[in-house]
Order: structure tokens, then sequence, then C-alpha cells
């Protein structure tokens, strides 16, 4: 009896949705997916089916839709998870309809257990039931023989050698008073979200037993190749541990490829750090992040740059360009709108694990936000926080850029308050000297090391950053007044 069960836990072919499981899905488990017409039960059901069946575990899919199957199928066959040589070598589709329209729940409850049993299926889908079923059966006897049907129905499914799947079109599962939510091993609700102009697409793990599930809301595209998941960053305490024991030490640093901003920053940045460079626009900005990567090339550092604000044709200069093309650096063309963290924090560690990369630059937190869902943008600063975390944790340094209006009159470091993300801070500001409008900077932060504190002018050539003198011999510039000349002021 010390004998610890274990349950083998079957890949369902889902991008991401195994992270969220816990590993897969349970055999022999009965799983409902639940959720509002079009967030893409149906689609999510074959995915699943058409990855996991075969000669040896044949798949039964229960329609009771009007429509014939083979409608059905005419629009999942463009995924390409859809193999035709399947169809009846080891997935069967039978449509349940006429069964339904008798009026006879007990009949289609016969019919599907005769069907299972005789084909042997170790996978069955029931799709759509639900409103169908209210249809046909209006009123309080309808609702109360619907609810029986779906009881008695889970009931016949746990009992089963099969994994089975109950599709049904619910409002949220917290919501509904069915017993079939209590017999359910597994629960899957899908949503989709309109704020505004924006649709996002979310599915939760409500519960599924035995084994730890990813908690909270987690983000999923329909795409041309099917349903991909994007589970949220979570950053347990252990792994922030074991991350950080990994990390190298402050002494070791990466150089910046300026002239001179290495010794202002104590020695170049340490490795696995993020910088913020902020400044308004025009200030250099994108100049001194193509510094950075270049720099790592010249290292021997792979480099990845993720572009929020610009075109990669707009953003890249002629030795960017050079770089990418030689495959020496990646561009992630993000421009498109209603995106969200975990998806973009997907595709850069995906880039980053493949060129085996070392820098990353985000250029820029301004428009990253902006091209986020509107609904996603509200928890910006929380998501942010956590995608920093599992990179630098991968020991990955990276430089993010963000647009900050010059105001002259007061010093921030962020215009949506996220400077705590970074480990080190570099402001670059305009000012007017001698008639002229001249760029200045400087170190504002290094953590847990000694950087400096002048404020130099520095310049935009074709040879890219030059840093100039300090500004030892002018007052406030910071605050946009001019400087006397020390041997110019009276008394």
């Amino acid at each position: 009896m010390n004998e610890k069960l274990c349950i083998r836990r079957l890949a369902t072919g889902v991008p991401g949705l195994d992270n969220l499981l816990g590993g897969g899905l349970p055999e022999f488990s009965f799983n409902l997916i639940a959720g509002t017409p079009g967030t893409g039960k149906t689609t999510l059901a074959h995915q699943i089916m058409f990855s996991l069946a075969n000669p040896d575990n044949r798949a039964l899919f229960f329609t009771v839709l009007g429509e014939p199957a083979l409608k059905m199928l005419r629009y999942q066959q463009q995924f390409p998870f859809f193999d035709i040589n399947k169809i009846n070598e080891s997935i069967r589709f039978v449509n349940l309809s006429a069964d339904l329209m008798e009026g006879s729940f007990d009949r289609v409850l016969s019919r599907i257990d005769e069907e299972v049993k005789g084909y042997a299926a170790s996978l069955v889908f029931v799709d759509s039931f639900r409103s169908v079923v209210r249809s046909v059966k209006r009123g309080e006897q309808g609702v109360f023989e619907l609810q029986r049907f779906i009881q008695q129905l889970g009931m016949q499914m746990t009992s089963w050698q099969a994994t089975t799947f109950l599709i049904g079109e619910y409002l949220s599962p917290e919501s509904e008073s069915s017993p079939v939510f209590t017999v359910a091993d597994g629960i899957l609700s899908l949503s989709q979200n309109l704020h505004r102009n924006s649709v996002v697409r979310k599915m939760q793990v409500v519960k599924i037993r035995g084994q730890a599930q990813a908690q909270g809301l987690h983000t999923f595209r329909i795409t041309d190749h099917g349903i991909e998941v994007f589970p949220r960053v979570i950053i347990e305490q252990g792994e922030a541990v074991e991350s950080a024991k990994k990390l190298p030490t402050r002494d070791e640093r990466v150089s910046m490829g300026i002239p001179g901003l290495d010794e202002m920053l104590g020695g170049g940045l340490p490795v696995g750090y993020s910088l913020l460079v902020v400044g308004p626009s025009g200030s250099g900005k994108t100049i001194l992040a193509t510094e950075f990567l270049a720099e790592g090339v010249h290292k021997g550092e792979p480099g990845v740059i993720a572009a929020f604000e610009k075109s990669p044709s707009q953003l890249l200069s002629t030795k960017l360009s050079s770089l990418v093309n030689t495959g020496q650096v990646g561009v992630i063309d993000t421009r498109s709108l209603d995106l969200s963290i975990d998806e973009t924090l997907h595709d850069l560690i995906e880039m980053i694990d493949r060129m085996q990369a070392k820098r990353l630059v985000i250029d820029s937190l301004s428009g990253f936000e902006l091209a986020l869902a509107p609904e996603l943008s509200e928890d910006f600063r929380g998501s942010l926080y956590r995608m920093i975390a599992k990179l630098t944790g991968m020991g990955v340094t990276i430089l993010m850029t963000s647009e900050l209006e010059d105001r002259f009159t007061d010093l921030r470091f962020s215009p949506f308050g996220s400077a705590f993300l970074a480990d080190a801070i570099i402001v670059q500001r305009y000012t007017e000297i001698g008639g002229q409008l001249k760029r200045v900077f400087s170190v504002v932060k290094v953590r847990g090391s000694e950087h400096s504190k002048d404020i130099r002018l520095f310049d935009i050539t074709d040879g890219g950053i030059v840093i100039g003198q300090t500004l030892a011999g002018y007052d406030g510039i910071m605050s946009g007044h001019p400087k006397i000349d020390p041997a110019k002021r009276s008394g």
C-alpha cells in the first residue's frame, strides 16, 4: 500500500498548454472545456484530438449540431494539425442531432455509450450540446432535464477507460452550479474580452486533479497554425534563489561600446543587469542601444532587439543592418497591436535560446505600452516586472529605452513609474548653451556599484556617440537655467 500510483500525462500538442496543466492531461480523466461562443473551444478540442489519436489510441468526436460534421471539418482542415489520413482510421465523427431532436435524453446517452464501447475509443469528445438542447426543451422542465442529462453524461464519461472531454457554452465555471463541475477532473475556461476596439483571448485552468497547475488567466491566440498559449510568467521564490546563484558577480561587466561610458558606469554594466536609458525624442537613445549591440557582437556576444516604435527597416542603421544580415543580431518586430507581455516574452526567450544571445534591447518601453491591448496595459508595471525578472534571471543583460518629455523643471526617470525595475539608469537631456541646443547625459544609478556623478555633454556623429566635457563650469543645467562663468560672477 506504500506504492505511489503514477498517472500518465498526455501531451496535448497545443503549444504552451501542457505548462498550464502541470505537464499534460492525466490519462483517463474527465475534462470540461468551457467558454462562450467564438472562444475557440472546438478548435482546441480538435487540436488535442489530432495530436493524440493513432490506431492504438482511437478517438470518437460526438457532435449535436444540425450541420453535418463534414461542414465543420471543412474549416478545421485549414489548420496544419489536421490530418485527413486519421479520419475513420483512428478518428470517427458521430452526429447526434437526429437522436437529440427526438427529445429522448436517455436515447442519446445510450447511443453515446454504445458507440464508445463498440469503437473501443481511448479519447471521447462531446461537443457543443448545451445551446442545442436548450432550444429543444423550453421552460423549467427543459432546464431540469438538461441539468440531469449533463450530470448523467458526466458520470458516464468518468466510468470509461478513456480520456474524455465535454465541450459546452458556459459563461464562467464559477457561475455554474451544475454537478458536472464537481465531477470533472479538469476544467479549462476560455474567454475573449472586448476592451474598446481590442479583443484579447484568455485561458484559465480552473481545476486539474492530482497535479499543480499554473494559476490565473493566460493569453492565447488562434493563429493559422491553431491555438497557441502564452503562460503568464510567475517567478517562484525557489526559482529566484536558483537564478541568483547562477548569475555572474558584479565584477563581471559588459562594455557599452562608447568610449568613456564604461568608466562612468564604474567599469561597464554588470552582467545580467537591466539598464534604462530615458530621454526626449532625438536625444540618441536608439543610437546608444545600437552601439551596445554592436559592441556585444565584437565581443562574441550575440544580441536581440525588440522594436516597438519603428519598423525594423526604420530602426536599423547601416551598422546594425549588417549585424542582422549576418545573423549576429536577431530582430523581433512587435509593432502589431493588441500584444500581451507574456506573448512577447515567449518570442524573446525563443530567440534568445536559439541564438544563445547575451544582450537584449527593448526599444522602447513607451512604444511597448502603446502596443499592448488596453486591458493589458493597465497592469503594465506588474507584467513588465515579471518579464524583466525572468530575462535577467537567464543571465541576459538588458538595455531598455523610454521616451520622456523634457520639461526642464523636474527630474523624472520614467513616464509610468517603472524606474524601480532598472538596475542602472542613464538620463539624456537637452540644454541651451551659447545659443545652441546641446545634448547632455548622466549616470543616475548603478545598483551596488560606484559610478560617475558627472553631467556630460555628448555629440552624435557619423562614428556614433562621442562623450565630451563635464558641465562643471555651469550651474543649473538640469533645471534649465544657463550657467554663469565663475570668473564673471560679481561679489
